[in-house]
């Protein structure tokens, strides 16, 4: 069956109940790097079943809204990132390090004591659950190997280099682990390899690989500024882009809204199928369908309709949760009416 023209998705995360977490707490801080357990409103022996109430309460919202291709909304993470990065063994979690995060502020992270390796699947109850409460395609994501390198102390490891490879095998495993329990896309959060392009061109594009080695899901990798809740002025360009085009993932997603992207750029993804960002979350005003409209026609001239998928910008974790929702409304509209477009211009060049 032929999919659709422009089908429509989320990054990630969609906001949690305020009943879940503590949003105000959320915003005031960075992403968490390691455990930020005082962010949870629900006692503990509570938190997995708040968790999956909040989990349905995110798919059938993306569902009402139109999504094609819906997560878990990542409701029982504190951040994309640390659910994973604290689960594998060689990490002290008593005592970890700290790095100076992209936003120039140091921000506490695993410290890395030993080697590093997946001890159990970590987001497989979360497929699990997703696949058994909705019938439409569903993605679920995970942290990239140069992104968590760089986001680690490293105490143990003679380069980073041998410590993203480490990264990656853990990835890999989970990757393989996820598509089993029933996934239709894994997508690799990969955002600081826009923050540091030397150095994922020197190893991360190849610890990317590495994670995706004899992965045979359709795979996805995410590449962006970082939050637009915690970063307002973003250039209209990637540092590095097109390198990812020499890897086996099928889909890159980037951002184009917030930073009014040079779409032109994404002509060296082909082959790639591209996930085109085209909401602002920077800010609460909710985009016409008309705006998402043409957000995706500027990028009809450097790639095919049929490679493109429509997705707000980044996770949409920090905004109020009925601006979420009236966002991705918008958006499924705007990619209708450019369907909508196209097709009939197909069919008048039939007549």
């Amino acid at each position: 069956m032929q999919r659709k023209l422009f089908p429509t998705t989320v990054v990630g995360s969609y906001p949690q109940p305020e009943w879940l977490i503590d949003r105000s707490l959320l915003a005031a801080n960075t992403p968490p790097r390691v455990r930020m357990e005082q962010l949870w409103r629900v006692a503990p022996e509570l938190l997995e079943q708040a968790q999956d109430d909040a989990t349905l309460i995110a798919i059938r919202e993306q569902e009402r809204a139109g999504i094609d291709i819906v997560s878990d909304g990542e409701m029982r993470r504190e951040s994309y990132f640390n659910r994973f990065a604290t689960a594998l063994d060689g990490i002290d979690l008593d005592r970890p390090g700290t790095v100076v995060s992209r936003t120039g502020r140091p921000a506490l992270v695993p410290r890395v004591v030993g080697r590093v390796r997946r001890l159990r699947p970590v987001h497989v109850r979360d497929v699990q659950f997703l696949r058994a409460n909705t019938e439409h395609e569903i993605k679920i994501t995970v942290p990239g190997p140069f992104t968590m390198t760089k986001l680690a102390q490293n105490d143990a490891y003679a380069s980073v280099a041998e410590l993203a490879m480490d990264y990656a095998a853990a990835v890999n495993e989970e990757i393989g682990d996820l598509f089993a329990s029933g996934a239709d896309v894994v997508q690799i959060d990969e955002p600081y390899m826009q923050a540091h392009p030397a150095d994922a061109r020197s190893f991360g594009i190849a610890a990317l690989q590495r994670a995706l080695d004899g992965i045979t899901g359709t795979t996805a990798v995410h590449i962006c500024f970082g939050y637009g809740a915690m970063v307002k002025g973003k250039p209209a360009r990637y540092d590095l882009l097109s390198e990812l085009a020499v890897t086996t993932v099928q889909q890159v997603s980037v951002e184009t809204a917030q930073s009014a992207l040079d779409c032109s750029v994404l002509a060296g993804l082909a082959p790639k199928t591209v996930l085109l960002g085209v909401l602002d979350l920077s800010t609460s005003d909710v985009e016409s369908p008309e705006v998402v409209a043409d957000r995706i026609r500027r990028a009809l001239p450097y790639v095919a309709a049929e490679r493109l998928i429509v997705a707000p910008d980044c996770g949409m974790k920090y905004l109020p949760r009925a601006v979420a929702f009236a966002k991705l409304a918008a958006m499924v509209r705007g990619a209708g009416l450019v369907r909508a477009e196209l097709q009939s211009s197909v069919a008048a060049q039939t007549l």
